[in-house]
């Protein structure tokens, strides 16, 4: 198989013109820094769109994530209930704060938090007053029941809906779910900024401390006056009008994706593989990455290290290294699946909750489909497919076709 010409990536901004009009708006008003009417017009057409009464523009979803975890009073010490398999911007906030994260496994149905490991969580630690959820590439998780099991342990949830705007669980869009809620506008996500992330809240006085906390906590004088620890958080009125062109085709940019979601799952249909899995009664996610996980009986043998893997080729069977290095030949880009966070070095020391109880000290490794290490599993037998809207269907069919052969 030729290799594309042209690279086909996982995930870039898709532009359209409209971006340029407003990043000329600013260059013409001289409004260049934090303040202007692309700021003030994507806070409030975000706040429209999604259903929440305010939107704070900030520099990135994890500054949002940081604030977020400031307004829920998480204190030094603290421990945090966290989503496992996500990326590290998700938890990182909470050491920040010098808390501690708690990692809560995943479940199969959602690739989300799991709410029979969160409220084994609570029953280990009662006292947990915070929970970080994070909506995993697009997908809503289950939040009748996360939402029902931290209302009975009176905890605040935090929603990291970087990956998930515009999806919907029950009708309502994600990133409402939370008293504080994150979106972000990264180059990769389902519109960008270049950059970008926003905080979502109903609460006002929450909004109104986000702000100053982001202005570098200046309080109301004639002369720079701070009676707290602020940052530089605010979000750029450049960046603003990048946002501000791309907001009127976020729909347009989800039914590219679900349409890629659906040629993939077509196309795989013969193989024993499964796409990213969703509830279509309750969910309609952005689609933002689509995602494949191997049939256990189809694995290769295949071992990581911390930076390497290796697999030996087997007929009839196949890995994520095979296929990542399929692609690679192609000249498409593929990523592994987030490596959940119980895993990484950093972290490995952290409490892990599994549907069982505490994760730690049962096994390092996991045993498929019962529920032990779900996100562990996960890992070793997933990847994300380039999920590129300006990918074409030809390419794509290619791409299936690789992918085909890897099990051949």
């Amino acid at each position: 198989m030729e290799r594309f010409e042209n690279k086909v990536w996982l995930s870039t901004p898709t532009m359209h013109g409209e971006e340029m009009k407003y990043v000329q708006e600013a260059y013409d008003t001289n409004w260049m820094s934090t303040v202007g009417a692309n700021i003030n017009e994507v806070e409030r057409q975000i706040s429209e769109k999604v259903g929440c009464r305010f939107a704070v523009a900030l520099s990135s979803g994890t500054s949002a994530l940081h604030l977020a975890v400031k307004l829920a009073g998480v204190k030094p010490g603290d421990k945090v209930f966290c989503t496992d398999m996500t990326f590290a911007a998700t938890v990182n906030p909470v050491l920040y704060e010098k808390a501690t994260p708690v990692f809560i496994d995943t479940e199969y149905d959602t690739w989300n938090m799991d709410p029979k490991a969160l409220e084994q969580a609570f029953l280990l630690y009662p006292d947990v007053k915070v929970v970080v959820l994070a909506n995993l590439y697009g997908t809503p998780a289950k939040f009748d029941e996360i939402c029902a099991i931290c209302e009975k342990y009176g905890a605040v949830i935090i929603e990291d809906a970087a990956e998930s705007l515009g999806a919907t669980y029950q009708g309502r869009q994600t990133g409402t779910f939370g008293a504080y809620n994150a979106i972000s506008f990264n180059g990769n996500k389902i519109i960008t900024g270049s950059s970008g992330g926003m905080l979502l809240t109903d609460d006002e006085e929450a909004a109104n401390k986000a702000r100053k906390w982001s202005t570098q906590s200046r309080e109301n004088a004639p002369w720079y006056q701070h009676e707290e620890v602020g940052y530089n958080y605010r979000m750029s009125n450049v960046i603003a009008g990048v946002v501000r062109g791309q907001i009127p085709y976020l729909e347009e940019h989800i039914a590219q994706k679900k349409a890629i979601y659906e040629r993939y799952k077509e196309g795989f249909k013969d193989l024993p593989v499964t796409m990213n899995p969703y509830d279509e009664k309750t969910m309609e996610p952005n689609f933002w990455l689509s995602c494949l996980l191997i049939n256990e009986e189809a694995m290769c043998k295949q071992v990581r290290s911390d930076n390497e893997s290796c697999y030996v080729s087997e007929a009839g069977k196949s890995c994520p290294t095979e296929i990542l290095e399929a692609l690679s030949a192609l000249n498409a880009e593929g990523r592994p699946i987030w490596k959940p966070m119980h895993m990484q070095p950093m972290y490995r020391m952290h409490p892990f909750i599994t549907k069982e109880g505490s994760g730690r000290g049962k096994t390092n490794a996991y045993i498929a489909g019962k529920g032990i290490d779900v996100g562990a599993d996960i890992f070793a037998r997933g990847l994300c497919l380039p999920s590129d809207n300006k990918m074409t269907e030809e390419e794509q069919n290619i791409i299936i076709e690789v992918i085909k052969k890897c099990f051949e």
